[in-house]
């Protein structure tokens, strides 16, 4: 059955279904309300700068639960056999790869000197854009329940679910995300502010802000983007990969699942506990996501690494070895933490610079490296290296998850920790 023709049979609305899916939003938006928009009170000094440019999430999450309500009053996607939704979600994925490439061409014509009316010379392709995205709205609720119908079923089996059911119930709302204002002091990687910003800032206006903010507080700032944000529903970005997708709204569901429980609730206690929660969120959100994928769409499921046997003998490679992202970057920070704890900040900051342009030449576009930097990613630390340099917490964080035996008895037994010295007790260090 079609997108389109499948839209032509929408049973009716079911009352009952609008307010029971109503009282359960409300509930988890009052609960969830505290997540972790902002992180503390030296936010405010930070503020100052951003209020013009902050995120409405207000508004935002009140036209998400008006949609998703609408759509589960409708129920549309549970009228459709497991073909047939999986069809619809492969449908869409093709559809955003054409909003993607139409929208190339688009800025093709604008960027092209040759050009000397691009709006007019664009109606056509502008057209079939609208068409396009009028297209991807009408399916994307849909697809959206599909989803979180298959996570929900995969959180059930994995033993995370309540009587059956998830809680809180998996929502998410794929839109164009908010940026983020890192703020770390200079002296120190710290994240001590973490503001949303409006969609489509330019960089020329991420510049200037930061500039503003670290010229003023004497700080380390940077405008970072996102994959997800875990307010209820959660915000997912748009994406044609279907693995990457799946990992994300795991990953934000994670968010709201540890938001009921001690863990969660004190994400913005410390450092150490962001860290906690974000590197649980990660390990618990890449392997629902891998489950969703191997029950629903297997022939997505990415290939094992391959297993070389061992060589009696080492081997002179033939070339050199291939760029490593993470281990230069743990390289870089393991550095800057130690220039830091002397005290020669700007020679830190001097050598982070360095190390931006050698990142840039091996391919890796990153616009800024600084304290901000490896306070926002560093809090990752679902791998052994990376950003997150020497910090204890992520390694015993992994450690915990090998030692469990299930994804549930990790992520039962890490959520109701409120301390660093817990996980590292539960660890045997």
């Amino acid at each position: 059955m079609s997108a389109t023709s499948i839209l032509n049979v929408l049973p009716r609305v079911q009352w009952g279904k609008v307010i029971n899916n109503g009282i359960v939003y409300l509930l988890c938006i009052l609960l969830l309300s505290g997540s972790t928009i902002y992180l503390a009170n030296p936010v405010e000094r930070v503020r100052a700068f951003t209020r013009p440019l902050e995120f409405d999430y207000v508004g935002w999450i009140a036209d998400a639960v008006y949609l998703k309500i609408s759509q589960s009053a409708l129920r549309t996607a549970h009228f459709l056999s497991s073909a047939e939704r999986k069809q619809l979600v492969l449908d869409y994925l093709a559809l955003v790869r054409q909003i993607e490439e139409v929208d190339r061409e688009l800025n093709r014509i604008y960027a092209d000197p040759t050009i000397t009316d691009p709006y007019q010379a664009s109606q056509a392709v502008r057209q079939r854009l609208a068409d396009l995205r009028h297209e991807e709205s009408k399916i994307a609720p849909m697809v959206e329940a599909i989803l979180e119908n298959q996570l929900s079923n995969v959180i059930a089996q994995m033993g995370l679910a309540l009587g059956g059911q998830p809680l809180p119930p998996v929502s998410y709302h794929v839109s164009p995300l908010p940026s983020s204002l890192i703020v770390s002091p200079r002296e120190v990687i710290r994240q001590d502010a973490n503001i949303s910003l409006k969609v489509g800032l330019t960089t020329d206006q991420k510049e200037a802000l930061e500039e503003q903010v670290d010229k003023s507080l004497n700080v380390s700032s940077l405008v970072v983007g996102v994959g997800g944000i875990g307010v209820y529903p959660t915000m997912v970005m748009q994406t044609t990969d279907l693995n990457w997708m799946s990992e994300v709204v795991a990953h934000e569901w994670i968010h709201n699942f540890l938001s009921f429980r001690p863990l969660g609730i004190n994400y913005a206690t410390s450092g150490e506990l962001r860290t906690m929660n974000e590197t649980a969120a990660s390990i618990g959100g890449k392997e629902l996501g891998r489950a969703l994928i191997e029950g629903y769409y297997p022939e997505f499921l990415p290939p094992p690494p391959p297993q070389t046997p061992p060589s009696p003998a080492p081997m002179v490679p033939a070339e050199p070895p291939p760029f490593d992202f993470r281990k230069e970057m743990h390289q870089t920070r393991l550095r800057v933490d130690e220039l830091l704890a002397q005290g020669r900040i700007e020679e830190a900051e001097a050598y982070m610079e360095e190390r931006r342009v050698f990142f840039w030449e091996n391919g890796y576009q990153i616009r800024k490296l600084n304290q901000a930097y490896f306070a926002f990613y560093g809090a990752y630390a679902d791998e052994p290296v990376g950003a997150a340099g020497e910090d204890p917490i992520g390694a015993a964080v992994r450690k915990l998850r090998a030692q469990s035996p299930s994804l549930a008895a990790f992520l039962n037994r890490i959520s109701w920790m409120w301390s660093p010295q817990q996980l590292m007790e539960a660890v045997g260090e």
